[in-house]
């Protein structure tokens, strides 16, 4: 059952890039600029000497400016980005103009690969982002193995952009305060045409995820960055929801340099060199990627128990087009294992029912603060055709769902595979 919308024309995302015109790319390469003006920044190519398009560059996601690095890095060159719905929204003519690729986040979008084939046929660079998502703990993201089938299918030069201090400067749990932090990009030729001729897709995904190893608070630690706001810690609880002393989901939270369980009573300081310290006891994690890959395997083990399930009132929004989020009121969403998500409600009239099963969806689009309907975190649930932003009543919840999406997705592709070996 779909929405009952007052009109229910979509944005069509099936429709391939423009090709930029010259003067546009002046115009892309002085905002840039102006832009990283006063940001403290700096860009190296490693093995891309007399390389010219078309080729394809993978990168990291931490913080918008990747975009503004990335066009500098490629000048004089045209790049084609691909840029998730809601970056168009209230301005797809001027997206659609720079030639922005657009789609919904972990759906299956044939059309996309097309216009990247398209954007490459023409002699451009294609930028992507595969992780498809801001780095939540300055640490690479899940990468989907449809990647390795992309890259032997386009046999084009493929270059990995590594940013690192991005995170740092605007972390993603708290975008509003920016750190006084050097932003370091590398542009590394990770694989050529002559290579991928002889790789396997699996050998592709394997060179890629090598490629795409970082983590910017070990870099932080190696390099001697000291970030000395006393707000340094505050949204940190987003990510690391759960505490390590006490095991509650509920009770953190965090401020100025600190963060904290009201449970437990438990504290611990984020120190200018990005380690944790406890305040009083055992510090159970220095670092913070490792608390946060602790709660990922505390997820893993609850649904191996057989014991996950969430449901939750939320707040939904949806951007069927690109100009006004639809308002659709209170609904409920359920995930588990069997079923996936499952969002369901009224609106206008008639009810509605939307559901992802755990195959659908490889990982989930979450945001902390989401800017453009009002600040509280959020999970966007995602169709071909429809995004819907919900906004839970339970707090400090979306990084679990992101994590139980990613698990659930993968036990259940390992069972796919398994079945197909079995009868093959």
């Amino acid at each position: 059952m779909d929405v009952n919308y007052k009109n229910p024309k979509k944005y069509k995302t099936a429709k391939y890039p423009i090709r930029q015109p010259w003067y546009l790319m002046w115009l892309i390469w002085l905002l840039s600029k102006i832009m990283l003006m006063f940001k403290p920044h700096k860009v190296e190519k490693i093995g891309m000497e007399g390389l010219k398009p078309p080729y394809m560059i993978l990168s990291n996601h931490m913080s918008f400016v990747d975009f503004e690095l990335v066009a500098l890095a490629t000048r004089p060159h045209r790049v084609n980005n691909v840029v998730n719905i809601d970056g168009f929204y209230m301005r797809p003519w001027l997206l659609e103009w720079i030639g922005a690729i657009c789609t919904r986040k972990f759906t299956t979008d044939l059309h996309l690969v097309k216009s990247i084939r398209k954007v490459l046929q023409r002699g451009d660079i294609l930028c992507m982002y595969p992780e498809a998502r801001y780095s939540p703990s300055g640490t690479t993201s899940y990468l989907p193995d449809s990647l390795g089938a992309l890259v032997r299918m386009c046999k084009v030069p493929v270059v990995v952009a590594i940013h690192r201090g991005n995170y740092l400067h605007a972390p993603f749990w708290d975008f509003r305060h920016k750190r006084k932090v050097a932003m370091h990009t590398t542009l590394t030729l990770t694989l050529t045409p002559e290579q991928i001729k002889t790789m396997s897709t699996d050998e592709v995904n394997a060179a890629l995820r090598q490629a795409f190893t970082y983590d910017d608070y070990r870099y932080q630690k190696e390099n001697g960055i000291r970030i000395t706001e006393p707000f340094r810690a505050e949204g940190m609880h987003k990510i690391l929801y759960q505490c390590p002393h006490c095991k509650s989901e509920v009770g953190m939270a965090s401020e100025g340099t600190d963060i904290f369980c009201h449970d437990c009573g438990k504290r611990w300081t984020l120190r200018e060199d990005g380690t944790l310290t406890a305040t009083e006891g055992e510090t159970e994690f220095t670092h913070v990627p490792d608390w946060f890959a602790w709660e990922r395997e505390q997820v893993r083990a609850e649904i191996e128990r057989g014991e996950y399930r969430f449901c939750d009132e939320v707040d939904v929004h949806s951007l069927p087009r690109c100009w006004k989020f639809e308002p659709l009121g209170k609904a409920t969403l359920t995930h588990d294992p069997e079923n996936g998500f499952v969002l369901t409600g009224h609106y206008r009239g008639k009810d509605y029912r939307i559901q992802r099963e755990p195959l659908q969806i490889n990982s989930l689009h979450v945001e902390y603060d989401f800017p453009h309907i009002k600040p509280f975190d959020c999970v966007d649930i995602s169709t071909e055709n429809d995004s819907f932003y919900c906004f839970p009543t339970k707090q400090n919840v979306v990084t679990k769902l992101a994590f139980a999406t990613e698990i659930i997705y993968q036990r259940k592709e390992q069972e796919a595979r398994q079945r197909r070996a079995s009868k093959g």
